[in-house]
């Protein structure tokens, strides 16, 4: 007892009472979170159920009347009426099954009700779950900081017994939470929700581009040679496009000479128009032009100027509601369906992902690792060995064992180092690899543009969105396009990734802003907070904190992560009404 007590003392009453107090905050959490969760459900579905029974009652009671009525109203003989009675009758009887077919119709619509989520229900649903991977953050942080400062054996293993049982609550919370969003009746609406966007923007982008007379249409000219890889030039179309679609000019991508396929883009992917790809107009200039000037040329997004309302990490305002209902981050889901538009390959690049997917047998479930070496490390990134990426794989895994039995862990492996690939496999033998060292080698600095190179970070980025999580690092873009393109596979894999460096950016975006939801006073050396308060992010610890500036008090520094939520950018982009006057005419 007397050397406990003395361990105690080395390591400081303050340390061991907050090492209690976070013990308390574990088990009081995981206690009263499933219990909300189960509560919210449970009353959000107990207030829905009988609201629609009662409507559906009064429904059926109007119904009954009606048909009590058309059958009385069948049985008197028009034979003797006079004319203007007769025309009151059939009149009548019209109104009657007219009113039944709204009956009906209403009864649909009530169901249909019933299918449709509040805006409120799924962000709280989705903020949930990231503010208990916040609170793990935390607690994980701090049981390391303690851990590495205490010498007693026993106080160790008590640690690293609190340490497993947390890791098996927040899994636990995190599964109850996942289910919710399955049982809770509203996974045949995310599904049709996100398919009825997604063919709503791709019409619009359909229209833009493919205008009825090319020679009248007003153009923006983007050139895709930027000086910079792969990632870097896609997310420089993507801008363009973005403010093509904001002015409504029809897209034309100049590509001829690319340095990553000479003959230009137009052999790897399909034409970005059918109808219009000519950069003639009578008139034409630079950005920001005068006039109606027809022909515009965009420049790179750092030096774009005046800057249009148009750039990251805008989303138009007429999708706005439905995306923040529908997805946990609106601007990549736009971004998603920017590259959805742009990226469809042509028939030999369709081939060349095929045969990669057939003989590597790609399986689910599988997670996406994406380990950036090269160029980037020491300069724009920190480097990062495997097993800090397959200690996520492994989380990953034992999360989704809590659902259903996995037959195998699979990873599929990108990486511009081919060691990399073998030292996986040799760490990690319980995990079937998918991944081509060939790939790996061509991504090279020396060999990056040449065509090989080309197919292989398509092939890459085209896998590593298929998967079912991405572990990567965001400064990297190739694994922030995989991510963009992952939202194409599911309603919302707005959290379908961890990474290990930033915060999801893009390149030239304007504030990255979120809004202060809760108050904070600083405690150890951290900014303040009042509800209300707009904070520019400027990264994630990863540790319960992250780091940005007040712009009420021009203060930089930590703050609690859960104590904020994200502000989306939503601008007046415009809604191509036109384009369903002219389908209607048509039609007509």
């Amino acid at each position: 007892m007397n050397f406990i007590l003395r361990q105690i003392n080395v390591i400081g009453w303050n340390r061991m009472l907050a090492l209690l107090l976070l013990v308390w905050i574990i088990i009081l959490l995981f206690t009263i979170i499933p219990m909300l969760t189960n509560h919210l459900s449970t009353s959000i579905d107990t207030l829905t159920s009988d609201r629609l029974n009662r409507a559906l009652a009064d429904l059926e009671v109007l119904r009954k009347q009606n048909l009590e009525l058309q059958d009385v109203l069948k049985g008197i003989s028009v034979a003797n009426l006079k004319p203007d009675q007769k025309e009151a009758l059939e009149n009548f009887q019209h109104r009657l099954i007219k009113a039944d077919r709204s009956l009906n119709e209403e009864d649909e619509g009530y169901i249909h009700q019933k299918e449709d989520p509040s805006i409120q229900y799924e962000i709280l649903r989705r903020r949930l779950s990231n503010n208990v991977q916040e609170f793990w953050y935390y607690i994980h942080s701090e049981l390391k900081k303690l851990q590495s400062q205490i010498q007693d054996s026993q106080l160790q293993t008590s640690i690293k017994n609190i340490f497993n049982l947390g890791i098996q609550q927040k899994q636990s919370i995190l599964n109850d939470l996942d289910k919710l969003g399955e049982v809770d009746g509203y996974s045949t609406w995310r599904e049709k929700e996100a398919n009825d966007l997604s063919n709503l923007v791709q019409d619009r982008f359909r229209y833009l581009q493919n205008p009825s007379d090319c020679k009248k249409a007003k153009k923006l000219v983007c050139n895709l040679n930027k000086g910079c890889g792969y990632g870097c030039q896609l997310h420089h179309v993507v801008y363009c496009f973005m403010v093509a679609y904001g002015t409504q000019r029809t897209l034309i991508l100049k590509s001829k000479g690319w340095r990553y396929h000479k003959p230009g883009w137009e052999e790897v992917f399909q034409p970005i128009s059918d109808t219009c790809t000519s950069t003639e107009g009578e008139t034409a200039t630079n950005w920001p032009g005068y006039g109606n000037v027809q022909v515009l040329t965009l420049p790179i997004i750092d030096s774009i100027s005046p800057r249009p309302p148009y750039l990251p990490l805008s989303v138009p305002e007429d999708l706005a509601p439905r995306l923040l209902r529908l997805h946990g981050d609106p601007f990549v889901w736009w971004v998603g369906q920017i590259l959805k538009y742009l990226l469809r390959p042509q028939e030999k690049t369709s081939l060349l992902i095929q045969n990669a997917i057939t003989n590597l047998n790609f399986q689910r479930p599988i997670v996406g690792v994406h380990v950036r070496r090269t160029d980037k490390v020491g300069t724009e990134a920190a480097f990062h060995g495997i097993e800090e990426y397959m200690n996520v794989v492994d989380e990953y895994y034992n999360q989704l064992e809590l659902k259903k039995k996995v037959d195998k862990r699979r990873i599929y492996l990108a990486t511009d180092d081919p060691k990399v690939i073998a030292d996986a496999k040799s760490k990690y033998s319980h995990y079937e690899i998918l991944g081509d060292p060939k790939i790996s080698k061509t991504a090279a600095v020396a060999s990056r543009y040449s065509d090989t190179s080309l197919q292989g970070i398509i092939l890459d980025i085209h896998m590593l969105s298929m998967t079912d999580y991405l572990v990567c690092t965001f400064s990297s873009q190739v694994c922030r396009i995989a991510y963009e393109i992952m939202q194409n596979y599911f309603p919302d894999a707005s959290a379908k990734f961890r990474s290990l460096d930033d915060v999801y950016y893009y390149g030239g975006q304007t504030a990255n802003n979120r809004i202060a939801v809760l108050p904070h006073e600083p405690q150890l050396g951290e900014i303040q907070l009042k509800t209300g308060d707009i904070i520019t992010i400027a990264g994630n610890h990863w540790n319960g904190f992250s780091k940005g500036r007040n712009l009420r008090t021009n203060q930089m520094g930590l703050y609690p992560s859960f104590k904020v939520k994200p502000k989306i950018e939503i601008v007046k982009f415009p809604t191509y009404s036109e384009m369903y006057n002219n389908q209607n005419a048509e039609d007509s």
